[in-house]
């Protein structure tokens, strides 16, 4: 089983915009960028990051940054570059879109575009295919415990996870994919760890460890062999206070369909009409104010 982690805390965003998919020549136009580059297309030989000597595979991240010009454009390229483990990079002024190629995790590439000082939102994951379902997300929204799961598809048998909590009692917590997304008891209505294969000793859904440091964040970046994303719409994630699961739980969020690439360039929040610009980060970000 390839079960990869990263153990680092800073936070990244949710998603709130409107997600009505692009289909047809206007999809594959810009999604393909990558098969016929435009001018503000990069390719580098990418520092890719690894956790014992194990890499993440490579996945498409799409964001909508606010960029108004072409000085826009180098400043979001240049500092991308910089990033360890991005392989490709292709920019749409039009469109106020940066796809970005490789295996940083999204929290990094998230960082990197906020030092540009533009502002950036997360709008889809997944890989220029598009197969099958490639991306969903579990939000916990308080009210003490806050975060955000995503779990996108690189492959028929591989999915990557990546998870950024903060709230959670500093130490080690299980963590965990469960059978249902019933939420009226919390974690302890989830019931039990997915196990389609019926594997006693390494569960499908066993997730791990969580490692929360003394402010109660924790992120997560990995890798899990066999997990169908599709497989895990209207499941749940659960958390627990101690790290065999022994307890009931003590927060969980159901896994919902999350946009995948090509699928959310749209610049209106659903909630109230405004543009993802005038918007508030808490529109956008799982956290506690």
């Amino acid at each position: 089983m390839a079960f990869l982690r990263v153990s680092e805390n800073p936070s990244f965003g949710s998603l709130g915009l409107s997600s009505d998919p692009i289909r047809g020549p206007e999809k594959s136009g810009l999604v393909k960028a990558f098969a016929n580059p435009s001018p503000a297309f990069v390719e580098m030989d990418p520092k890719q990051p690894t956790q014992n000597g194990a890499v993440l595979p490579e996945l498409l991240t799409e964001y909508m940054v606010d960029m108004k010009c072409e000085g826009c454009v180098n400043s979001v390229r240049n500092k991308l570059q910089t990033v360890d483990g991005v392989k490709k990079v292709d920019l749409d002024l039009t469109n106020q879109v940066v796809r970005v190629l490789g295996t940083s995790p999204v929290k990094i590439l998230t960082e990197a575009l906020e030092q540009t000082g533009r502002k950036a939102r997360l709008i889809g994951q997944g890989l220029p295919d598009d197969f099958l379902l490639s991306a969903a997300v579990a939000e916990f929204k308080g009210p003490s415990i806050f975060g955000v799961v995503r779990l996108a598809q690189v492959s028929m048998e591989l999915a990557r996870i990546e998870a950024n909590f903060s709230g959670l009692p500093p130490g080690k917590h299980g963590w965990s994919i469960n059978e249902f997304g019933d939420l009226t008891k919390g974690a302890a209505s989830t019931g039990k760890l997915f196990n389609p294969s019926k594997d006693e000793k390494e569960p499908l859904g066993d997730l791990g460890t969580l490692d929360a440091d003394e402010k109660g964040d924790a992120f997560y970046s990995g890798a899990k062999e066999k997990l169908r994303v599709a497989d895990l719409i209207g499941r749940s994630i659960a958390v627990y206070g101690t790290e065999d699961k022994s307890d009931e739980g003590i927060a969980a969020a159901v896994i919902a369909r999350s946009a995948g690439v090509g699928e959310n360039y749209k610049k209106l929040c659903t909630c109230d009409g405004t543009t993802i610009w005038e918007a508030t980060n808490a529109d956008f970000v799982t956290s506690k104010v």
